[in-house]
């Protein structure tokens, strides 16, 4: 059985998962922003915690972590290019190495570029990424420590699991991205369609994490860099896809 996976919202715009095997009892927790809302998550299911999983080292991400271990003492597994400014680490992890939460095994994706030794985890019988700050609803995260060739590869890598793919990203940023996406490619219809249904998510209070990947590669302008009417509405017909990310990415920052 797939895992079931539940989204917590955190903090004023956070979002933290988490992610159960029933077969085992075996609960992840991705990322760390804000306890009592994880810990109330976890009460109301009934679940123990014997995983948490760290994307990378932001304090919205992880400073939850003290209060969550002491009600719940589990495994801490983050990247190993992070270790020496993430907590205290029981396993350390790089691009290729796998973890496992009951029956099933998550792949490990480096995932660099809003910093460097971010990670994400892929786990293929779920059809689940939890990208955290990488690939975001209809965005990326700001390069704060990378590079946009090296953002690139990494939304590259993302952009080539399947289809079905569900992306759990980190942030309730949709409705802000797509009015940015809407700047770069106004006449995507499946992007317009998109912004009337986050409206309507919003204006209800719903989430709009998790989304398909399928979604993202149709509507999200950070993963259309190679497309012709994205390179054409920025004046790069014909550039590298990475350099048109690289611009696509300058526009949002002075957006």
């Amino acid at each position: 059985m797939p895992l079931e996976i539940l989204t917590i919202p955190c903090l004023s715009d956070n979002y933290a998962f988490l992610a159960h095997d029933a077969e085992t009892g075996s609960t992840a927790l991705i990322d760390a922003p804000e306890a009592g809302p994880i810990l109330s998550a976890l009460s109301n299911k009934g679940w123990k915690l014997s995983h948490v999983l760290l994307t990378h080292h932001h304090w919205d991400h992880v400073d939850a972590l003290p209060d969550i271990l002491a009600v719940h003492p589990a495994k801490v597994i983050g990247a190993a290019a992070d270790a020496h400014r993430l907590p205290p680490l029981d396993q350390q992890v790089a691009e290729g190495d796998s973890v496992i939460i009951g029956n099933e095994t998550g792949q490990i994706i480096d995932v660099s570029g809003h910093t460097v030794g971010h990670i994400a985890y892929h786990f293929p019988d779920s059809a689940a990424v939890f990208t955290a700050d990488s690939l975001m609803a209809l965005g990326c995260g700001r390069l704060f420590e990378g590079t946009a060739p090296q953002m690139w590869e990494s939304l590259s890598k993302l952009a080539a699991l399947p289809d079905d793919t569900i992306v759990y990203s980190g942030h309730e940023y949709t409705q802000a991205n797509g009015r940015f996406a809407e700047t770069i490619e106004p006449e995507n219809a499946d992007l317009q369609a998109r912004i009337l249904d986050i409206a309507a998510a919003r204006a209800e209070n719903r989430p709009t994490v998790p989304s398909s990947l399928a979604l993202e590669r149709a509507t999200n302008p950070f993963l259309r860099a190679a497309e012709p009417a994205v390179q054409r509405n920025v004046g790069m017909q014909g550039a590298k896809p990475q350099d048109v990310f690289a611009e696509v990415r300058a526009r949002k920052d002075r957006f």
